[in-house]
């Protein structure tokens, strides 16, 4: 008896937790967000490794 009362508060919790994530998925910490892809530059398009600038200085066609 008592592992269905856990059983049940545990699948109560999840279905909160759910519910919590779809009404408001910018509550979720950094660390849970999927992130939206690798940093790009933003005037060629190369992509950002290692740096917080780009080779081309912003003087991309």
């Amino acid at each position: 008896m008592l592992v269905k009362v856990v059983l049940v508060f545990l699948c109560f919790m999840a279905l909160i937790a759910f519910i919590g994530r779809a009404l408001f998925p910018s509550a979720l910490p950094p660390v849970l967000r999927k992130r939206q892809g690798a940093p790009r530059c933003r005037k060629c398009g190369r992509y950002l490794i290692g740096q917080k600038t780009c080779d081309c200085g912003g003087r991309a066609k």
